[in-house]
């Protein structure tokens, strides 16, 4: 049986995500990193502590060999953070897996994968159950903001007509990589024909948080719309990064999504993700309201920091995944999170 009190951790990632990861790992009495992998050159073979800017020195040099680090190091559990997208990150959790490894990802699409992708979804279920493991996916947006905190609102109520969410986010603190993807700093021209090719991605999420949200409340969703514009700005705008925003340009996305039963919305989730939302009086925060009996209106001023709510609720499920049952969880499946200290 696994002990609780000393558990192993590979982190197979290490971009911004996956530095944080380790930042709070290392200050979780019970948890150990033992393993690290990157593609990135630039890291492989570097000491994690560097890399990822650890308090103390790790004793773990960064990999680029996956196999390697899962036969050598044994890690109890994996975090698996590359990419947004499951076809891409299935290889790796498959990998984890059939080395008897538990995996947590905070993959988008991995954080309820039957919504789109029911067949890898039973392959991973099935996967996890034979080499004894869990699997979960996790994180804010999508993950606890846009679906596990509304479905448990949701747990008082006698009577639900509707369901909306709204979430403000400030990503002036963002890389330029994410930024790019959002559509900061481009002509509203430049923004389309991005939007058009697929380089502008802005959010992915919005079909697994609704059928979240539907599944949960017994709703039979018939379809998810959804769409993306750019937030045109009236002012001078600039990222910490130096990225500039001038009036007429882009700065962010706004975006909505709807989940049709019956023919109307009865699930509506608005993303707008913008750098400097001040600048024009835009509070930042996250919103829910539920139409039924009671009446709910919930909101959280100011918003909270996507990466570091991210790392928490990735690294705070930990404990509750290393004793769960084999197999692919989701977030509705769990516990409720919490803050630990330790094991």
């Amino acid at each position: 049986m696994l002990d609780l009190q000393n558990a192993r951790i590979a982190l197979v990632g290490l971009g911004e995500m996956g530095r944080r990861f380790a930042r709070l790992i290392e200050n979780k009495n019970g948890l150990e990193i033992v393993a690290a992998v990157d593609v990135d050159p630039s890291k492989v073979g570097q000491e994690l502590s560097a890399v990822a800017a650890l308090k103390a020195h790790s004793g773990v040099r960064i990999s680029d060999d996956l196999d390697f680090i899962l036969q050598e190091a044994n890690p109890d559990l994996s975090i698996v953070a590359t990419t947004s997208f499951i076809t891409e990150v299935f290889p790796l959790i498959e990998k984890c897996v059939k080395s008897g490894s538990h995996v947590i990802t905070p993959c988008e699409e991995m954080i309820y994968p039957k919504a789109r992708f029911p067949q890898l979804a039973k392959r991973i279920d099935e996967s996890a159950k034979e080499n004894g493991v869990a699997v979960l996916g996790a994180g804010v947006n999508p993950g606890f903001f846009s679906d596990t905190l509304i479905i448990t609102l949701t747990g008082i109520c006698i009577d639900i007509q509707r369901i909306r969410s709204a979430r403000m986010n400030d990503m002036s603190w963002g890389p330029m990589y994410s930024l790019r993807q959002l559509g900061v700093g481009f002509t509203i021209d430049e923004f389309d024909k991005r939007l058009t090719d697929g380089t502008i991605a802005g959010h992915v999420g919005f079909h697994e948080s609704i059928h979240m949200i539907a599944d949960s409340v017994g709703w039979e969703i018939e379809e998810v719309r959804a769409s993306t514009k750019p937030i045109v700005s009236k002012t001078h705008r600039k990222a910490d990064i130096g990225l500039e925003v001038h009036p007429g340009m882009s700065a962010g996305t706004s975006q909505l999504a709807q989940g049709i039963m019956h023919g109307r919305p009865v699930i509506e989730l608005e993303l707008q993700q913008q750098i400097r939302p001040e600048a024009e009086g835009v509070q930042i925060g996250d919103y829910i309201w539920i139409k039924g009996e009671p009446e709910i209106n919930q909101a959280i001023r100011p918003g909270v920091s996507g990466g570091t709510s991210t790392a928490a609720i990735v690294v705070n499920q930990i404990p509750k995944l290393l004793k769960a049952q084999p197999g692919l969880y989701s977030m509705k499946d769990m516990l409720v999170p919490s803050f630990f200290i330790r094991i």
